[in-house]
């Protein structure tokens, strides 16, 4: 028996237009002669009557008094949901088909609400249903807690549940269907050169989604890479015969690996900058994780030290700066622009193109640090479109995809 699973996102069930998009890359997996792992998201986004926002302003959202067990038992709900309204419509239509809750599916988590680690995938149910089923259509994004209480698993975890379910079934690979037909060089409303990339590692595609890239969640793609599990990104409104991106491992027979896979970016940043005259770094980072305020885009230099934080923390942060009278140099509106690639480490000069090509522009760099597969610089949120098409022109102009 050979399994395939195939995880649709939100916008790939938002409607019946939708769902039979989906449906038919479902049909032609069992044509092929495959039993099929179906993961879904919640119905649509944001608005959408069933989307994890909309139930959560049922209750007052980020007000809610609700626990955070009673949070994730509201939230499950939308999985459920268009478990059952998918299974439905793949009866209708003449499949073998049925549906089952994360729990069902045999995920168990610790208890962190809200952002549950998966444990262990009990796969007996499912193998089960296989036997008289071709269909198998799993509640995404959510498992049960030791103490028997359903949990989710964050943001983007139905990502993270296809890629989990996958590798406890021994799949042949996964699918990731979403609105876009694959990973980019990058983001297309922000680049019209943008070049579709056909094959990545495991690394690179990882990098990108921290980064900013939306089309998978990192931790699914950490998963697959643990299990040498093979990955597809795809969008649901195209063909079947249409693959779009393979995520796998890294080809290292290529002699000549490609320096730079594409460019990030993250907007809605706010960079503080603080005299060490005055405070001592530990200090004050010590007093943003008491407070549960999770910092980023660190530099510490002699004479100060900078850090970000997103526009919502950035709020609490100022707040509570002011309090402790720590006087801290603030600009808002800030972008991060990530360079990523496989290639960057050992090679000389990448620097040197980044400042040559923002300078080109007159694009302020606000800060800059790096690792061996990624370079970040920070600039202002209204340079960003200038500065993401001036790297890209920079590095990937000529870039055989």
């Amino acid at each position: 028996m050979e399994i395939m699973v195939q995880k649709f996102g939100g916008t790939s069930v938002q409607d019946d237009q939708a769902r039979k998009k989906a449906m038919a890359h479902v049909k032609y997996a069992v044509s092929q002669g495959y039993k099929v792992a179906v993961v879904v998201s919640a119905i649509g986004r944001k608005g959408a009557p069933y989307a994890t926002d909309s139930l959560l302003n049922l209750v007052g959202s980020n007000n809610s008094l609700l626990s955070a067990r009673e949070l994730d038992m509201l939230v499950s709900v939308g999985e459920i949901i268009s478990a059952a309204v998918f299974t439905e419509m793949l009866k209708e239509n003449g499949f073998s088909a049925t549906a089952l809750t994360g729990p069902d599916a045999g995920f168990r988590t610790n208890n962190e609400y809200q952002n549950a680690k998966v444990l262990d995938v009990k796969t007996d149910e499912i193998l089960k249903c296989f036997k008289s089923q071709d269909v198998v259509v799993v509640a995404g994004f959510q498992g049960l807690s030791r103490e028997g209480h359903y949990t989710t698993l964050g943001r983007g975890g139905s990502d993270t549940s296809a890629a989990l379910l996958g590798a406890a079934l021994s799949a042949k690979r996964v699918d990731i269907f979403t609105d876009v037909s694959g990973m980019m060089t990058a983001d297309p409303r922000l680049v019209k050169k943008a070049k579709f990339l056909k094959n990545v590692s495991y690394e690179e595609v990882a990098n990108m989604a921290h980064e900013g890239a939306k089309v998978i969640h990192p931790r699914a793609v950490e998963v697959a890479q643990q299990a040498h599990l093979p990955l597809r990104i795809r969008s649901t409104w195209d063909g079947v015969d249409e693959l779009g991106t393979l995520v796998s491992d890294r080809d290292l027979s290529i002699r000549h690996y490609r320096t730079v896979t594409g460019i990030a970016h993250q907007v809605g940043l706010t960079q503080f900058s603080v005299k060490t005259e005055k405070y001592d770094p530990q200090t004050i980072f010590k007093l943003l994780a008491d407070n549960h305020l999770s910092i980023d885009f660190i530099n510490i230099l002699p004479e100060k030290f900078v850090f970000n934080l997103d526009a919502n923390e950035s709020q609490k942060a100022k707040k509570l700066l002011q309090e402790k009278q720590v006087a801290a140099e603030i600009i808002e509106n800030c972008a991060k622009v990530s360079i990523v690639g496989a290639g960057i480490m050992g090679t000389p000069g990448i620097t040197a193109q980044i400042v040559a090509a923002l300078n080109g522009k007159n694009i302020k760099i606000l800060q800059t640090t790096d690792s061996y597969t990624t370079i970040w610089v920070l600039v202002r949120q209204s340079d960003l479109p200038a500065a993401v098409n001036a790297l890209h022109d920079a590095f990937l102009s000529d870039h055989q995809c």
